[in-house]
């Protein structure tokens, strides 16, 4: 119940190499850009990043921090297929478990229901089980005797997610079209922190938007980060949209360039 407010570089300092990490969003839409910029100033490493993939794991993966990915995709929208992560997989650099978007939903359901799996007819039929050959199927027990794909939990040792609003105690509101599925991330894992537009009082949220609109319980989150910007250049609709020329800048830019812009000038967050 108390006030969980820290800034970013304090909520990526309680990460540790080795873990297990989930990034909420969808592709170049609400990534917590100013918590990844943070992790990046570290020396966090060998992860495993969960993610339905952005500039989020194309950064990481760049830099060298990813050793597996599970996403269903790594996209940045209006670029179709996310430059700075295809070079990484190209080079063989990371691990891939590659799911449909259904499977990997299922998977963060069955997480933050620490349930050990959940049935889902998504995969069958596709090469998804040739290429992940370690995931099984289930029978129905009743009388229809069907088949489904056990999806295994993604559990999440961590999680960094953006939203629109919060509170100091971890209540998150989005404002946008699309929840996505940041609450899931959070439920998923040990510990969530979330970055947000701005901090308001507990009773501002209400007055702003619908009660519909509180995404992320207080329960759920361990951490609280204001970050003015925090999604850029990713679109953080209403409060602003995709920045095209920024993103176009980070597609067409080597990485070893752009990391040393990205490092040394000053965020454009503020975090």
């Amino acid at each position: 119940m108390g006030d969980k407010t820290m800034t970013a570089d304090e909520a990526v300092a309680r990460l540790r190499s080795g873990m297990t990490l989930g990034i909420g969003g969808w592709g170049s839409r609400r990534k917590p850009m100013a918590l990844v910029r943070a992790l990046l100033r570290t020396d966090v490493r060998d992860l495993t990043v969960v993610s339905y993939g952005g500039p989020d794991v194309g950064m990481l993966a760049a830099a060298g921090r990813i050793r597996k990915l599970v996403a269903a995709f790594v996209t940045l929208d209006s670029i179709p297929l996310e430059p700075h992560y295809r070079a990484a997989r190209e080079r063989g650099a990371i691990e891939l478990m590659e799911i449909d978007e259904a499977m990997f939903m299922w998977g963060l359901r069955a997480a933050a229901n620490r349930l050990p799996f959940l049935p889902v007819r998504a995969g069958l039929g596709s090469d998804v089980m040739r290429v992940n050959p370690g995931l099984r199927t289930v029978t129905s027990p009743y009388d229809d005797g069907e088949t489904f794909v056990a999806m295994p939990a993604l559990r999440l040792d961590a999680a960094l997610v953006h939203v629109n609003r919060a509170d100091r105690l971890g209540n998150g509101q989005y404002l946008g079209p699309d929840p996505y599925f940041d609450d899931l991330f959070c439920e998923a894992a040990d510990e969530a922190y979330v970055s947000c537009e701005r901090i308001v009082d507990t009773a501002e949220l209400t007055k702003e938007a619908a009660p519909q609109t509180l995404l992320i319980g207080r329960h759920t989150v361990t951490g609280v980060v204001e970050a003015p910007g925090g999604a850029h250049f990713t679109s953080c609709v209403p409060d602003y949209g995709r920045d095209e020329a920024a993103q176009r800048e980070y597609a067409t830019t080597a990485w070893p360039e752009y990391a040393e812009r990205l490092l040394d000038s000053p965020a454009r967050e503020g975090s």
